[in-house]
């Protein structure tokens, strides 16, 4: 019989935890037989002393196996993919690449978090179109991947409650940043998808968890390996979260800018993102020859408008009314003719003359947060009309006076501090002519 404080006392000391051992571990933590101080103690030897990688694989595993693990019709075989991020500003990738992954004929069952401290959720930003329910059963998910092809749900009762347990204590312990407890918490999750593919963006740069390059690629070799351990064939992306991705924050601004992009009026940034993700999952499933081939597949489905009707259907199937789903998908819409807007707009004046060399998206992403576009603590409420548009490009050359920055806000107003951090975190070049670098923000890892 195993003993919770004699392997707690191994994993201090240094030691390396058997196959048996972890398991054992999630067994208590799943059934409830372990004490909250004895999963933090755990947590935090773990968190001190690090895992080797059949480590992390057996925690990966044992999580993914404490619940219920989907399974699929057999002719779904190959056909069944989806992506993770680590979380940035701005981030709506996920409302374009999973119906443009359906109208390529991919099963995507897309299980995604709600936003956190700076980073928004993909949950919020879907919740802001009113009727939109993302608590499906398995059996619907089922039936909606069937007529639908995608869904975007979140973590349902059964689906790997070992982690639910875990990133509670973890949150209140501050093992949050630990390597192998970040890799098991998202390789457990989408290895109970029992996905053909995955690929995963892992982002670096100021508004990013990884902070630099080295620590994301660090991050992303780890999640590698516990994605292809459980037998997940797994790509990654390196990608740039320095400023922001597209030119609006905040959820209801993300869902129109999602919109207008599945009507083929997307920024750069963002397009590059999802045909790079896409396409790399149509590689790895054989569905396309090679990158090349799967980006065009992706982007043809998203300008074609194939992807925009399978966000129609995936809303309707998902619980909205299908007066507002064909609103929202028509040419002219007024999109705040279904979706909220926020109550007061300020348009913030450029402080100077010259290009824009950056943007500080943390800074944005803060204030926004502040001003109720985020949660601090899981559970709490966010208002879905706070937000930011972005009215300059990076590498515009703008005059002292032009707007560049509209707010949309209610309650709380924007603080002069606030509105401060707002003017310093545009950074303009003195020279109009200064040279101007604009890096596309993607480098495919293997």
């Amino acid at each position: 019989m195993l003993r919770i404080p004699d392997l707690i006392k191994k994993k201090r000391d240094g030691g390396a935890l058997s196959d048996e051992e972890i398991a054992a571990f999630i067994q208590a933590v799943t059934n409830k037989t372990i004490q909250d101080a004895q999963i933090g103690a755990m947590l935090m030897a773990i968190w001190l002393k690090d895992m080797a990688a059949t480590e992390t694989e057996a925690l990966t595993r044992e999580m993914m196996s404490s619940g219920e693990v989907m399974s699929w019709p057999e002719e779904w075989a190959g056909l069944v993919v989806d992506k993770h991020s680590t979380g940035g500003v701005g981030d709506k990738v996920s409302l374009v690449l999973a119906p443009a992954l359906a109208a390529c004929g991919c099963k995507v069952p897309m299980i995604s978090g709600r936003g956190l401290a700076h980073t928004g959720g993909t949950l919020d930003k879907l919740e802001s179109i009113p009727g939109f329910n993302i608590h499906q059963s398995t059996e619907q998910i089922l039936q909606i991947l069937d007529s639908v092809g995608c869904c975007i749900v979140g973590q349902t009762e059964m689906l790997v409650p070992a982690d639910r347990v875990l990133y509670a204590v973890r949150d209140t312990t501050s093992t949050v940043d630990s390597l192998p407890l970040i890799t098991a918490s998202i390789i457990s999750k989408k290895g109970a998808e029992s996905l053909s593919a995955l690929m995963l963006d892992v982002k670096f740069g100021r508004a990013a968890l990884c902070k630099d390059l080295s620590s994301a690629k660090e991050l992303a070799q780890s999640l590698l390996r516990a994605g292809n351990g459980l037998g997940i064939p797994t790509g990654a992306v390196l990608s740039c979260m320095d400023a922001t991705i597209g030119r609006c924050v905040g959820n209801s601004l993300e869902v129109v800018e999602s919109l207008e992009t599945l009507k083929g009026n997307g920024p750069e940034d963002l397009m590059e993102l999802v045909t790079t993700l896409g396409g790399a999952l149509l590689t790895i499933t054989g569905s396309v020859f090679d990158l090349s081939e799967g980006r065009k597949r992706i982007s043809d489905a998203v300008t074609g408008g194939a992807a925009l009707a399978k966000f129609q259907d995936m809303m309707e199937a998902q619980g909205v009314s299908a007066q507002a789903a064909r609103s929202l998908c028509s040419p002219h819409t007024d999109y705040y003719s279904v979706l909220r807007r926020a109550e007061h707009q300020t348009e913030l004046e450029a402080p100077g003359h010259g290009p824009v060399l950056d943007l500080d998206g943390l800074v944005l992403a803060e204030v926004l947060h502040k001003l109720g576009a985020g949660r601090s603590k899981a559970g709490e409420p966010v208002n879905h009309s706070v937000g930011a548009e972005l009215l300059v490009s990076l590498g515009q050359v703008v005059k002292k006076g032009d707007p560049w920055l509209r707010i949309h806000y209610e309650d709380p107003s924007p603080t002069p501090d606030q509105i401060n951090r707002l003017q310093n975190a545009l950074i303009l070049g003195s020279d109009e002519n200064a040279e101007f670098e604009f890096k596309l923000p993607t480098d495919v890892t293997e």
